[in-house]
């Protein structure tokens, strides 16, 4: 992934504004430390910050065509690329190797509608000189990050950035970009692309678990997600979901090695130049001392015979970090930066050792039911449509969470679970088979799914204690203590009579607990502009289904060590 910064129609010559461009571009530089770009034409400009995974040689930004009356700077990866080639009219020439190329020559060729072809995690902009016009695109779940603004003094004028950092300084009006949604000045219009059978989520599915199709749908959704020309490695929780993906890696990886990689059905193949370089698949794991998710990730490696790196960080080390941690994620909301803290520091670590790419567990907890919570849902439509909401809300929470987090440190992040495909596979399951109570263990068809024990002929992929591990929230995981000490330090930092006047200060979206007052006031040293937070959306539990507002896992009273118990 990379960063991007464009703004259409400035007033006035915007090469007066390049210098000023350029300094806005750089406030993303650790999204892209590979190389940086920008690109000035009329009253428009584009800037790249790239981080180089696929096309390293060749794939600077913002890319063109051969006439420069195109230009496009994107944040992403499109799986698909080799297969959209072939979409292009014969002739068409690529100047580079970059994955993102394609988006600029199948635009030339069927316009707005080229969005609804990629299969990937993107945000682009793409100016069109010759029509004086702009696209801007995200994908369907909002892996990758993107934010509009506006000036009120600029009628006309229209900003984009990966982060909000580039854009609260010149823009009174920020906005999270809609995933699955295209903007376009012909129209002046924001339009979904993205429609798959789910969406609506007062439609209730009925279809049968298929646990082949699960299966071979993630194990085809990992599979694509290799494509690397770096070193990539696993982050490996310990729990289901991050196992699971380590485990389908580390098999596709084999398959590289071996020469028996199979063909995606799209006729893409997995590049193998990362795995030439390093063979062995690399996975990570942070927590406190004696930690949950340290111990579980320390059998799951040992089982899967990945080159593990385990690291432990001290409370202190992380009550450090949160002042960075809210910089880099530009949200209070309280579970994410509790989860985000851990993954801001062992992404530091990642990067350390040369690693641009990992794949991560996100979006399987949305998708199949799998927060304590949703033991409590009232009945299966309502834990159906909860679970469209959470998957329709990730990019305000753990795809935020899981961009910005490695991003801070120029890592990049994959989530085979939110694939395309794998969603309409999972996502039209019918939900009583998503339901979870006493004997039926959250996100049991997901597990079934991998279970080989009626096979004596099969190689498992997990071991019992990993593929039948209660679920653990990141935060919970890396140890007990990491949300103990938050609240106790939210006590300390934040007074009564400070509390007591939280909704005078912040009449919207006022905390509720000291530890989100602490939140706030540290997003607001950084982010004082009241344009800053209409794109932050707090993540708690279903109030109405009798949970507890605390989002951590241990506040659900089905957590074998809920608060209460160790009361």
């Amino acid at each position: 992934m990379c960063g991007i910064f464009g703004v259409y129609n400035l007033p006035g010559d915007a090469h007066a504004f390049r210098q000023r461009a350029l300094f806005l571009s750089k406030k993303l530089r650790h999204r892209g430390p590979d190389w940086s770009g920008c690109t000035v034409a009329g009253n428009h400009i584009l800037c790249h910050e790239r981080l180089a995974i696929v096309g390293v040689d060749s794939g600077a930004q913002p890319l063109t065509n051969d006439d420069e009356t195109l230009i496009l700077s994107v944040n992403g990866e499109i799986y698909n690329h080799k297969a959209l080639r072939k979409l292009c009219p014969e002739g068409t020439h690529f100047k580079t190797q970059s994955d993102c190329e394609v988006i600029l020559h199948l635009y030339k060729h069927m316009g707005a509608e080229v969005v609804k072809h990629l299969d990937g995690m993107f945000s682009w902009v793409l100016l069109d000189t010759k029509k004086n016009r702009i696209l801007a695109a995200r994908d369907p779940i909002g892996i990758t990050t993107l934010y509009q603004g506006w000036n009120s003094k600029q009628p006309g004028t229209l900003y984009f950035a990966s982060e909000l950092k580039a854009l609260n300084e010149e823009c009174d009006r920020i906005i999270a970009f809609p995933p699955g949604h295209i903007f376009d000045s012909e129209t002046g219009e924001t339009t979904r692309y993205f429609q798959p059978t789910w969406w609506d989520g007062e439609k209730i599915p009925a279809n049968p678990v298929d646990y082949k199709l699960i299966r071979e749908s993630l194990e085809k959704a990992v599979r694509k997600r290799l494509m690397s020309e770096v070193p990539y490695g696993v982050l490996l929780s310990g729990g289901l979901d991050s196992s699971l993906i380590a485990s389908i890696a580390a098999r596709e990886t084999q398959k590289m090695i071996d020469g028996t990689v199979p063909l995606n059905k799209d006729g893409d193949d997995v590049d193998e130049s990362a795995v030439a370089s390093w063979p062995r698949l690399h996975s990570f794991s942070i927590g406190l001392e004696g930690s949950p998710d340290l111990a579980a990730a320390r059998v799951a490696a040992d089982f899967l015979k990945t080159v593990h790196h385990e690291y432990t960080f001290t409370v202190q080390e992380g009550l450090d970090a949160i002042a960075d941690v809210v910089y880099h994620l530009e949200t209070y909301d309280v579970t994410t930066i509790r989860a985000s803290t851990p993954m801001y520091l062992l992404s530091r670590k990642i990067k350390a050792m040369g690693v641009k790419m990992v794949l991560s567990g996100e979006g399987a907890d949305e998708i199949f039911g799998g927060y304590l919570y949703f033991h409590a849902a009232p009945s299966a439509a309502d834990l159906h449509t909860e679970t469209v909401s959470r998957v329709k809300n990730l990019h305000y929470a753990d795809c935020l969470r899981a961009n910005k987090s490695t991003m801070a440190w120029g890592v990049e992040a994959r989530v085979p679970f939110l694939d395309k495909a794998f969603l309409e596979v999972a996502m039209t399951v019918d939900p009583k088979e998503k339901m979870s109570f006493k004997g039926k263990m959250e996100k049991h068809i997901l597990r079934k799914a991998f279970d080989t024990s009626d096979d004596p002929t099969a190689q498992p992929y997990l071991p019992d204690s990993i593929l039948w591990r209660q679920k653990e929230q990141f935060s919970d995981g890396v140890g007990y203590s990491w949300i103990d000490s938050l609240k106790d330090t939210a006590l300390a930092k934040v007074s009564d009579e400070e509390f007591a006047k939280a909704a005078e200060r912040w009449p919207q979206d006022t905390p509720q607990t000291k530890e989100a007052y602490w939140y706030r006031e540290v997003f607001e040293q950084w982010f004082p502009q009241d344009a800053c937070t209409e794109s932050v959306v707090r993540w708690i539990p279903r109030g109405d289904w009798g949970c507890p507002a605390d989002p951590s896992g241990r506040a659900q009273k089905v957590h074998d060590s809920a608060y209460e118990k160790n009361a």
